[in-house]
């Protein structure tokens, strides 16, 4: 499996520490594309942060069951895996963390339009919004030096969704562009 990204605390401007036997979290997230190519993008506006739709494997979960059971919590879409792009690799040596997750792009089969969102992402602003891929990466860079901190998370664990979830978009937009060429 490709790796897309492996970020660091350097590369949010932080210096690193040792890690001891890191706290370890497997994730699934990725690209949700509606039949007229718009991605979804997860936007916590009390925190001006823009992120894909994805989130932490529960129990035995398998990755391609957490990314369907997140992209149908957070933008309330039934999806159908058509690619896995690879996986992310985030170390918080701030906090001993490690996190790798798994990405996927999903193709809506069906819009249910009712969103599961928990009470701190509707305390942080969460709210949906469909865009072109090339917005969607204006968004998420763009709100990177601009982030908030909330009540339940610090703005060093936010760089890290944001950071993480450029890379993934980009790598995304990467495959189109080559995908385009080739049809051409």
């Amino acid at each position: 499996m490709e790796l897309i990204c492996k970020i660091t605390d350097e590369d949010i401007g932080e210096i690193s520490t040792k890690m001891d036997n890191p706290r370890l979290r497997l994730g699934a997230r990725g690209i949700v594309v509606r039949e007229d190519g718009k991605i979804a993008i997860f936007n916590k506006s009390n925190k001006n942060e823009y992120k894909l739709p994805g989130g932490g494997l529960e129990g035995e979960e398998k990755p391609e069951e957490a990314f369907k059971r997140e992209v149908l919590e957070e933008t309330g879409c039934k999806v159908e895996i058509v690619k896995n792009l690879g996986t992310t690799e985030e170390y918080k040596t701030l906090d001993n963390f490690k996190q790798i997750s798994y990405v996927f792009i999903g193709k809506v089969i069906e819009d249910t339009k009712q969103l599961h969102v928990t009470q701190k992402e509707k305390d942080e602003g969460a709210k949906l919004v469909w865009k072109t891929p090339e917005k969607a990466l204006k968004l998420i860079i763009d709100s990177y030096d601009n982030l908030i901190a909330s009540k339940y998370e610090s703005v060093y664990h936010t760089k890290f969704v944001v950071l993480r979830d450029r890379k993934i978009l980009e790598k995304y937009i990467d495959k189109l562009v080559q995908e385009e060429n080739v049809n051409d």
